[in-house]
This record gives structure tokens, C-alpha cells and sequence, in this order.
């Protein structure tokens, strides 16, 4: 069916009244008086008006990590913040969504948001694509995690920005990271051929076990939420 957006509620302090209820009838004996002690009629009320209202919750964070399954991103996030996410070596083992919060120096801190696993077609509803897409509209930063033993990372990265086009072309405006995963499993020669296949694009080489790139990751992402 067809659905249209009301409203939306960014702040704990913003009210609307969505609907209105109903008036209340009067029965018989509200007409009752020193002349009346039995009356015999009463007043109907008015019905309320009736609609169906989805609520969404989407999650509020200044980052989003994107991925396909088994990417690395449970494991980047418990590693760059306190957050205990479920980890194993197998896909879509994030089912809901993770927050983290990642502390910087000088008590900086940004909050970080673990979208779980997009598979292909996730715009056009496939899996549960759409309900956790929805999810990095309100993210200034989208982190796209991409494994460093893929075979081919700029077609993957091309795929990750086709979902997040097809499902709201508006999501591109946003600053996007690509974040090479697991780089602790790839050689020198490896690396320098990654970094051919993503000229013009901002990434950065990080191993969540080896803890390589993840200093330099913190860095340039407070300075982009600066901007």
C-alpha cells in the first residue's frame, strides 16, 4: 500500500499529535434534572479519526559501516570501540544493527553505527536490504569496509556505491571512506595492486588483529567530521 512520510523526530523535546481522538457520547442520565428524573434519551459521541502509521527507528550515528557479509566490520568496530558485537567466520552473523562509541584524544568521541551485511539487490528489498539501509540516511560518514582478500576490490566498491545509489541516489553527497579490511593477510605486491584499482578514491589499508591503520583511521575520520 502507499505510504507517505508525516513527519520525522530528531530531538527528544519535538511533539505532534498524529490523530485525534473521538468525542464522548452522553448517556441518559447526564440529561437528568428536577424535572426530567427519567429521561429517555441520550447523545451519541463521534468517532475517532482512523488511520494506519508505520513508525520507523533508525539509528543515529555520525558513521556508517557498510559491507557485504563477512567483511570484517564486527570486527573493526570491537576493536576501535567498546562495543561487543557477535564475531565468526561466517556470513551475516550481525542481524541488527551495532552502535559504538570510538574515543578520540582530548575526550573527543564520535559514535559509529555496524550496518549489518548487504548482499546484492539489497535496494530493491532483497533479504532485508531496505531495513538497514535505512539506517545510514542520518550518518555523515559512510565507511565502506572491503575485504583485503577480494580478488577484485574496485568491482565490490562499485557494487556498495550501485545499493547505496539505487536506494537513494541523495546518499552519495555523503563522504565516503573505504576502509581495506584484514590487510594483515595480504602481501606488499597485493597492497600496491589494490591501490591501483582505487585511483581517485579515499581509502586506507587496516588489520583489525595487527591493529595497522587504525590510529591513521581515527585521525582522518574526526578530521572529516570537522569539515
Amino acid at each position: 500500500f502507499y505510504t507517505k512520510k508525516i513527519l520525522e523526530i530528531i530531538n527528544n523535546t519535538k511533539k505532534k499529535i498524529l490523530l485525534y481522538g473521538g468525542e464522548g457520547g452522553f448517556g441518559n442520565f447526564y440529561f437528568k434534572s428536577s424535572v426530567n428524573k427519567t429521561p429517555r434519551f441520550s447523545q451519541k459521541g463521534k468517532e475517532g479519526v482512523k488511520k494506519i502509521i508505520i513508525l520507523e527507528l533508525k539509528l543515529i550515528a555520525e558513521i556508517g559501516l557498510i559491507g557485504f557479509p563477512n567483511s570484517g566490520k564486527s570486527t573493526l568496530l570491537s576493536v576501535i570501540s567498546l562495543t561487543k558485537s557477535k564475531i565468526d567466520n561466517y556470513p551475516f552473523t550481525t542481524l541488527v544493527p551495532h552502535l559504538g562509541i570510538i574515543n578520540y584524544k582530548n575526550n573527543k568521541s564520535f559514535i559509529i553505527a555496524d550496518i549489518p551485511g548487504i548482499i546484492y539487490n539489497a535496494s530493491l528489498g532483497k533479504g532485508l536490504g531496505i531495513r538497514f539501509l535505512k539506517h545510514i540516511e542520518k550518518n555523515k560518514i559512510l565507511l565502506f569496509i572491503i575485504s583485503a582478500e577480494s580478488l577484485k576490490v574496485n568491482i565490490i566498491y562499485k557494487k556498495l556505491l550501485y545499493e547505496i545509489k539505487n536506494y537513494n541516489k541523495k546518499l552519495l553527497n555523503k563522504k565516503i571512506l573505504v576502509i581495506i579490511s584484514k590487510s594483515d593477510l595480504i602481501n606488499i605486491k597485493k597492497k600496491k595492486k589494490i591501490s591501483e584499482e582505487l585511483i581517485n578514491i579515499n581509502y586506507i589499508f587496516i588489520s583489525s588483529f595487527t591493529r595497522e591503520g587504525i590510529l591513521i583511521f581515527k585521525k582522518i575520520v574526526f578530521f572529516l567530521l570537522k569539515k
